[in-house]
């Protein structure tokens, strides 16, 4: 009879004997970037040559379909179904990434190359998402063997090509296969930790709300000599319709846009003492930016952010003496389930006519990722904290709200399954950048982690099914 320590072990031993190396040498290697429309058959191919083969090993039934949406990538879906009277776990990850940007990263690595150093796996991937999703397979695998084949409860897996472009399709996929799809809980992993050394759960994401602000007032510019100082800069313009959203501090004005009643007290108490960092250099937590009042965990896991992601007015890679005749400003409202996303643009307006410019626009607007949350002391966030803490002999920390997008609303509504996002990155990883990386010592207490999820899953003390 298998042993949770021998599991554990058996993964650890896949680990530290290069097994996972390689297996991520092989993920990364496949160049499935879906930004790009001339990587469309690497998208395939990773589901097809990458994943198929290794899911049927692991007993799976694997489905390959095209996405409802046409010119976005296929989607896997995988049953290993023991007994439908046990628990079923849905796990998700995505084998899509971001661009290449192959001649921005540093000399000696490449984006489809995994590349060992300093105790970081270097490639495209490897935080986000395929290194996550391979870690919890392989633990998987290490369970598997261990129990001699058998795991004592069901797995359900979606895997889907088009995460980098807003999970396209994904919804209408998972509303047409609800049945087939439906399970006690989605555990799975993206994202990161709180800080690096913190093992970390989070319950939901931040949704992402976008829009342009812009100021239009000729069809082109005129003579800076001749009309400054006489007729209208633009960007001065936008520029005083920003200073009204948000002051110089990073409170957000427009009040509308919060959460009414404060972070909610569950939220507040589940953060209470939550470390916040690990950005390796990247950027700094200036304490006084944003909310006053609140913790940095509240601000990011409990708040909604504004950001102002690119603005221009005339060409700044080549000024010309003119009054531009526009300007104008992408936006973006990181916001929690507190909060209505529909109000957002209706607010705004108000909030500028009040301001008399009523000459700045709001164009573009729409939700790019809605937000998402289970409730912080679910009985399956409960359990998977505990098995968590009992494998790697640490606290784990919940949160609310994990700080990137990731598309649980869609489970949540169509599945009405649990939340638990087991992250397995960190701030610093650079995802979507030049340089991405794992954590070596993060993953090592990932697959170890999923191991003994996978192991106390076949075992008594699950939560009640409902």
């Amino acid at each position: 009879m298998g042993t949770r320590e021998g599991a554990v072990g058996r993964a650890l031993e896949f680990f530290d004997g290069g097994g996972f190396q390689q297996l991520l040498t092989d993920l990364v290697a496949v160049p499935s970037t879906s930004q790009e429309e001339a990587a469309a058959p690497a998208l395939s191919a990773y589901l097809e040559t990458a994943m198929r083969p290794w899911l049927e090993r692991l007993g799976f039934a694997i489905t390959i379909s095209p996405n409802p949406l046409a010119g976005f990538g296929p989607i896997l879906t995988a049953m290993r179904i023991e007994d439908p009277a046990k628990p079923t776990v849905l796990l998700y990850g995505h084998g899509d990434t971001v661009r290449g940007l192959e001649d921005q990263w540093r000399a000696g690595l490449s984006p489809w190359k995994v590349t060992a150093e300093d105790g970081r796996w270097y490639g495209r991937g490897t935080a986000d998402n395929k290194g996550q999703h391979a870690i919890n397979l392989a633990a998987l695998e290490a369970v598997l063997a261990e129990r001699g084949g058998k795991l004592g409860a069901n797995v359900k897996l979606v895997i889907e090509m088009a995460e980098e472009r807003g999970s396209r399709g994904l919804r209408e996929f998972v509303a047409a296969h609800a049945t087939e799809l439906a399970a006690d809980a989605l555990i799975a992993s993206d994202g990161p930790r709180v800080e690096p050394e913190v093992p970390t759960i989070a319950t939901g994401t931040r949704g992402t709300f976008h829009f342009d602000l812009v100021v239009k007032l000729r069809e082109g510019g005129v003579h800076s000599g001749h009309w400054g100082g006489l007729t209208t800069d633009p960007a001065i313009r936008l520029a005083h319709a920003l200073a009204t959203i948000m002051d110089r501090d990073g409170k957000i004005l427009v009040r509308d846009w919060l959460p009414q009643g404060g972070v909610p007290r569950r939220v507040k108490a589940v953060l209470e003492g939550c470390p916040v960092g690990g950005g390796d250099g990247a950027a700094t937590i200036d304490e006084g930016w944003g909310e006053p009042g609140l913790t940095s965990a509240e601000k990011i896991y409990g708040w909604n952010s504004f950001i102002v992601l690119a603005m221009v007015s005339g060409r700044p890679e080549n000024p010309v003496n003119a009054v531009a005749p526009d300007a104008r400003a992408h936006c973006q409202i990181r916001y929690t389930v507190d909060t209505d996303p529909d109000s957002f643009a209706p607010a705004l307006r108000a909030h500028l006519n009040a301001h008399h410019l009523q000459d700045v626009r709001i164009e573009n607007a729409f939700i790019r990722m809605p937000a998402s949350r289970t409730a912080p002391d679910h009985p399956w966030v409960g359990w998977a904290q505990a098995s968590v803490a009992r494998t790697l002999n640490k606290s784990v920390q919940i949160i609310p709200s994990s700080s990137g997008g990731l598309p649980g609303d869609v489970f949540v509504d169509h599945l009405g399954v649990p939340l638990v996002w087991i992250p397995h990155s960190y701030n610093g990883c650079k995802q979507h950048g030049p340089d991405e990386h794992l954590l070596i010592s993060a993953a090592r207490e990932g697959i170890a982690s999923f191991a003994g999820i996978w192991w106390d899953l076949g075992e008594a003390g699950t939560p009640p099914r409902t």
